[in-house]
């Protein structure tokens, strides 16, 4: 019990100064490794509380392709943010009364916070026997039973918006010669190649 508790603060503590760490780094690139170093953390944090399913889609989706890619644009990118901290100062005031508004109600809610000794006594537990059935298998048969449809029509909506984004970005060139494969599979010999004969000694 000691060492879970240990385990917890040391994972909480640097998830806190990561995130601290990807507002207050000056070099973008750095404030992106700091928060690949909070997600790992959180990770931990949920593999800690039984879910594994969640801690791998944290990786997965989030460190494998969301902080790489944006790391890889800003990287790539030869963005200058000396220009777009230019207008920080007129939004300064918006941005401050945001930040009490949010920090009152943190305070609210951590003043009013109470553990209701009934819900200690009686954990809610998701699987009925964790021995025979998995988190991740007990989360893939319930998503793909009850609620299907609602998974196939998410996934339905990502991909129109996905092919919607394609398409409002795509913009051809003039002048650039691309590649079209149904002129190219219907083409024919005798509109393709010219035979000529070549006298003996006139060629090339």
């Amino acid at each position: 019990m000691i060492l879970t508790s240990l385990f917890f603060y040391l994972f909480a503590a640097i998830t806190l100064a990561a995130g601290f760490m990807v507002i207050s780094s000056r070099n973008p690139v750095h404030s992106v490794l700091f928060l690949i170093l909070a997600f790992f953390n959180c990770a931990a944090l949920f593999l800690m509380l039984g879910a594994e399913f969640l801690a791998m889609i944290l990786v997965v989706v989030y460190v494998g392709a969301v902080a790489v890619l944006f790391l890889f644009v800003v990287m790539m990118l030869d963005v200058d943010f000396a220009e777009l901290r230019q207008g920080f100062l007129q939004y300064l005031p918006v941005g401050a009364i945001i930040g009490m508004i949010l920090l009152i109600e943190l305070i609210m809610v951590v003043a009013s916070y109470a553990i209701a000794p009934e819900l200690t006594a009686n954990p809610v537990v998701a699987i009925p026997d964790p021995e025979i059935l998995s988190n991740t298998e007990a989360l893939g048969r319930l998503l793909y039973t009850k609620y299907i449809f609602y998974f196939q029509t998410a996934g339905l909506v990502l991909l129109v918006a996905m092919i919607g984004a394609i398409v409002l970005t795509l913009h051809h060139k003039e002048g650039v010669k691309r590649q079209n494969i149904a002129d190219q599979v219907a083409r024919r010999p005798e509109t393709s190649i010219e035979v000529r004969k070549v006298e003996s000694g006139k060629g090339i």
